[in-house]
């Protein structure tokens, strides 16, 4: 009897298989797919590997007449025949599809969420032909947690979340590609084509980050002012607020500073007071990212790309959680016996070893197939990046552990011809888990000199500051996806990436997210013509649906019946104003296009403008002026271009932002005679020599230029 473990990705594949096996098992390949062969226990054990989605949905049947909307006459069709993208993914099922004839049982081993059960589910109904297997569930991809986990395995599938997964599946299908073409559609309308996307959570969000935009357009600053005290005391310098902090009444502050002016400022009284500081709660996925992004600019997307890597590694556990909780049943003291041999967290480790008992400070959210992240204790090579993000995961699941930090706070009232002010210093006592959390733990420092009593105040000076009410902040990346948990729209495995679509789409921009014309545009016309969309209620409610399927409350079928009758309502009530809705969109798109693309005035004709323009060969930048203007000049190949603002440092001239995978972003100057660039050239053209590729005469006159 042989046995078939589908996994969801390759790394994984090969950690189950080094667990499992009795003793090293055999590595083969069909096409470029690898699985693996071995003895468990004396069973005969192949594992084979998905690379994710190996199915997805696709229109069953597309009318003669071209696209019409809604759609709901979906199918699962092998991924690759569905786009470009995909086509790595076929030597994955093809290998798959010959493994399965060796097997007589089956094993699910994908991850334990919605996307994995319905990835496993989708590998034995259309691969191994089975409408049923057994399901490994997991949260590490450690040796002991696989082993108790394969010994362990369910004997059915987790149906109710393979429903719920497959509900989503349909319904963002359903809205994406009916809401996709009603834009694009609505375009083509006026004679123009732009090809457009939403989505059931992509609209809402925008709708979110469109109202901070009206909020802040709307903001009217107003003046107030703050009165403050400089002066000296033991030889320190002493800063201290007026007690009425923000004065909104001008003639109250002018009253403050002519009854303080060259009188003597004398300390009425001393306090202190202590708080206690709780540890944090262990990371779930917002945490981690909202984190991440604070800490080291690092992207949503980016966090949970380099998380999910670091679990595939088995140096964490599996990051896609909502849950603040590290149940005992985890083994706290064998994680942290583990941690101590990594010699940056032994120290620490030795100390939280040593305690009585070990307790984590949880927060209040649950997952109910996962716990909080937490480091495995394994660790191996890793980039810059997962250097970060894994010792941040380690420091917080050890300060979680730690006693309470104590900060205190010693304020001293000052009376000024009876005015009075404060002056404030704030110190940590006892650092408590600060010491574990160490270089991520941001407080400042302030401490005051020692004072007391009828102590006077030494050459006091009152000054007066004039300010104004600043408006909202923008949503940082970050901020709008912890605003999308607290909404709960979207899940926390796809707010990041619904985030980056709204980039790619041109409506919204910058890191401080502003939302551009086109976006501005679009919510604007929608919620006019056809607010269903941008309905964050309802989205919210579709998601709370799903989530009463998994629990076993609902089934799928009247969900999707309840998402059909909602999306051809709203499909009819927009097709009502299609055109009204598209005259907005070009002129929007257009414009917004235009602006995101132009760099400067065109430095040779003074005419034009240069402009970011797509060629036949890849993305370059030329004057609008063309023909009359034939200025161009080149672009990095394989970087994601966007405008800049920066000047080069060496030679002035314009730079764009060159965005590579893995890679840092950097201004990449247009000025072929830049010196750095020309230098560089010099060098090339010397090593070509070097190595005899050029004639002599050629490369030194190269040289000379």
């Amino acid at each position: 009897m042989t046995e078939l473990i589908f996994t969801e990705k390759p790394a994984q594949a090969e950690k189950i298989a080094f667990a499992l096996a009795d003793t090293t098992p055999t590595k083969k390949t069909i096409g470029k797919a690898p699985y693996y062969e071995l003895t468990h226990n004396g069973k005969e054990i192949i594992v084979g590997c998905a690379v994710g989605h190996l199915y997805g949905l696709k229109e069953e049947k597309k009318k003669k007449a071209g696209w019409t909307y809604p759609v709901f006459d979906v199918s699962w069709i092998e991924a690759h025949t569905i786009r470009k993208s995909q086509a790595f993914s076929k030597d994955y099922l093809l290998a798959l599809k010959q493994l399965v004839k060796k097997a007589d049982s089956f094993v699910v081993a994908c991850d334990f969420d919605s996307e994995g059960s319905v990835i496993g589910y989708n590998c034995v109904r259309f691969i191994a032909k089975k409408k049923d297997a057994k399901r490994m569930k997991f949260s590490t991809l450690t040796k002991d947690e696989l082993i108790e986990s394969y010994k362990n395995a369910s004997k059915h599938l987790d149906f109710e979340i393979i429903e719920a997964g497959e509900t989503r599946h349909y319904l963002d299908y359903f809205w994406g590609i009916s809401l996709s073409r009603a834009l694009t559609l609505a375009i083509k309308s006026t004679g123009a084509f732009k090809l457009m996307t939403s989505g059931r959570v992509q609209g809402p969000t925008l709708k979110v980050i469109v109202d901070k935009e009206k909020e802040i357009a709307k903001f009217k600053p107003e003046p107030y002012w703050e009165i403050l005290l400089e002066g000296t005391a033991n030889g320190s310098q002493i800063n201290a607020n007026h007690k009425e902090g923000k004065i909104f009444d001008k003639k109250r502050a002018e009253e403050i500073i002519k009854k303080t002016k060259d009188k003597k400022a004398t300390i009425t009284s001393v306090t202190a007071k202590e708080v206690n500081k709780a540890a944090p709660n262990p990371f779930n996925l917002t945490n981690l990212q909202t984190e991440a992004y604070s800490l080291f600019g690092i992207t949503p997307k980016d966090t949970l790309s380099i998380a999910q890597d670091l679990y595939s590694s088995g140096y964490i556990s599996y990051p896609r959680t909502s849950s603040q909780k590290l149940p005992p049943a985890l083994g706290y003291k064998k994680i942290i016996e583990k941690l101590s041999k990594q010699k940056e967290y032994s120290e620490l480790c030795k100390k939280l070893l040593s305690k009585k008992s070990l307790k984590p400070n949880e927060g209040k959210k649950t997952d109910s197939a996962h716990p909080a992240i937490f480091a495995t204790g394994e660790k191996g090579r890793m980039t810059d990046k997962q250097k970060r993000i894994y010792d941040l995961i380690v420091r917080r699941f050890l300060a979680t552990f730690g006693e309470d930090a104590v900060r205190k706070t010693v304020t001293a009232e000052i009376d000024v011809n009876s005015e009075i002010f404060f002056a404030k210093g704030t110190t940590t006592i006892k650092k408590g888990w600060h010491e574990y959390y160490g270089p991520h733990v941001r407080l400042k420092e302030e401490e005051l000199p020692p004072l007391k009593e009828s102590q006077e105040i030494k050459n006091p000076k009152i000054k007066r500051e004039d300010k104004q009410t600043t408006p909202p902040n923008r949503y940082s990346q970050a901020s709008i996806i912890k605003q999308m948990e607290n909404l709960n729209i979207g899940t926390k495995a796809t707010r990041s990436a619904i985030l980056d679509a709204l980039y790619q789409r041109s409506y919204i921009t910058d890191n401080s997210i502003t939302a551009t014309l086109l976006g501005m545009e679009t919510v604007n016309s929608l919620e006019k013509y056809c607010p269903e969309i941008l309905d964050t209620d309802l989205t919210r409610h579709f998601e709370e649906e799903m989530d009463q399927i998994q629990e076993g409350k609902k089934k799928q079928g009247e969900v999707l019946e309840e998402a059909k009758e909602t999306l051809i309502k709203i499909s009819n009530h927009f097709r009502k104003h299609e055109k009204e809705i598209g005259e907005v969109l070009i002129k929007a798109s257009r414009e917004t296009e235009y602006k995101l693309n132009t760099i400067a005035e065109c430095p040779k004709c003074k005419k034009g403008v240069i402009q970011i323009r797509n060629g036949r060969f890849g993305k370059f930048v030329a004057c609008n002026q063309y023909p009359e203007c034939k200025t161009t000049f080149s672009l990095p190949s394989n970087s994601l271009i966007k405008t800049s603002d920066v000047k080069c440092k060496e030679c002035g001239f314009y730079t764009v932002l060159a965005i590579r995978a893995a890679k840092r972003p950097f201004n990449y100057c247009l000025n072929p005679e830049c010196p750095p660039k020309v230098e560089w050239k010099k060098q090339q053209e010397a090593k070509k020599l070097e190595a005899g590729i050029l004639p002599k005469k050629t490369a030194k006159k190269r040289i000379k230029k």
